[in-house]
């Protein structure tokens, strides 16, 4: 996509918002679907049907995706359409890779020890960039992809996240 035609697609939603606040909130929702014979969960994507079951570090034999992973692979999309964005509407050209890795201890998951933590302790995203803009473009470039990457603060603000369990009986009975 060219500079022009990004700038021309995302002038009006631009302008709606800033006249129109409440139209840029948007709920996005995602769903899965709990496989009955086995431990998996099924997750329908926009175009595939994707099953996460356990990691090998946990039992799992490899041939599912494991959450975790799915969890970098997201950052590392988000960053990489982020870059890729803000990149076009700099008029910089830049190719080359983006990389997500994350440390997990699992015994805490595995409930080994309950001091472990249960998650990543810390995660390293790295870009490998191409590109003939100079130091200071690519820092502006940097900062833009950073402050506009959806994945990315999330992960970095931690926002307040609920859980809520409905059970199966036609009362409607929430537990939590």
């Amino acid at each position: 996509m060219e500079t022009m035609a990004l700038r021309e697609a995302q002038a009006p939603l631009k302008a709606r918002y800033r006249d129109d606040p409440d139209a840029a909130l948007i709920t996005l929702k995602a769903e899965g679907e709990l496989d009955g014979t086995g431990v998996a969960c099924r997750v329908r994507t926009a175009t595939a049907l994707a099953e996460a079951g356990l990691h090998p570090a946990t039992g799992g034999d490899g041939s599912q995706l494991c959450s975790g992973d799915m969890l970098l692979e997201a950052l590392v999309a988000c960053a990489g359409v982020t870059l890729r964005a803000v990149a076009t509407s700099l008029g910089l050209e830049v190719s080359g890779a983006v990389r997500a890795e994350g440390d997990l201890d699992f015994r805490g998951t595995l409930g080994v020890d309950k001091e472990a933590p249960v998650g990543f302790r810390d995660i390293r995203l790295t870009f490998d960039l191409d590109t003939t803009a100079d130091a200071d473009q690519v820092a502006t470039l940097m900062k833009l992809t950073e402050r506009y990457c959806v994945v990315l603060q999330t992960l970095v603000s931690s926002p307040a996240t609920s859980v809520e369990v409905r059970t199966g009986g036609t009362d409607g009975t929430e537990v939590r």
